[in-house]
């Protein structure tokens, strides 16, 4: 019997490694493609930014009637893209101008941007909402600052606050 020769010859061991290797490559190239192709990476870059508000209320203002008005302050944090930023509320609600006259609409939630804040906002800016008409008390309601991702599929509250009852 030739046993010596047989543990000696290793000409088999080169094309175990190679399929070996050639299998773990196309796994890896695999799970790289399925990756992109099911956008799993995506969400990674879509982080909610890190941010507080202050919120600054205002009872019964304004020239000929009566309204509330809270101003919702960016006190420290991230710079945020106003258009991803929504300030939103359980009943209709406009907002205030630069001027502090009622120069919005009636909306559950309108965004930074909307409000003519610009592309961003940074910490020290500030917007005002209204609560203005036969309904003019903002009363026991919640008002959440709201960060939606670019796609959509994500979003968070960076800061909520509630109206006293007046």
């Amino acid at each position: 019997m030739k046993l010596k020769q047989l543990l000696a010859d290793d000409d088999a061991v080169s094309p175990v490694i190679g399929v070996i290797l050639m299998v773990a490559i196309t796994v890896i190239l695999a799970a790289v493609i399925g990756t992109f192709v099911l956008n799993l990476g995506g969400s990674v870059s879509q982080t909610t930014p890190q941010a507080s508000f202050g919120f600054d209320f205002a009872d019964d203002v304004g020239d000929s009637s009566t309204y509330d008005n809270v101003t919702i302050t960016h006190e420290t944090g991230a710079t945020i893209d106003a258009a991803r930023l929504n300030v939103t509320g359980p009943t209709d609600f406009g907002f205030a101008d630069a001027d502090g006259n009622y120069a919005g609409g009636d909306n559950s939630s309108i965004s930074f941007a909307d409000m003519g804040h610009g592309d961003s906002v940074s910490a020290g800016e500030s917007v005002t909402i209204s609560k203005q008409g036969t309904d003019d008390d903002f009363n026991g309601e919640t008002i959440r600052v709201v960060w939606s991702a670019e796609s959509g599929e994500n979003s968070a509250t960076l800061s909520e606050w509630t109206a006293p009852d007046n």
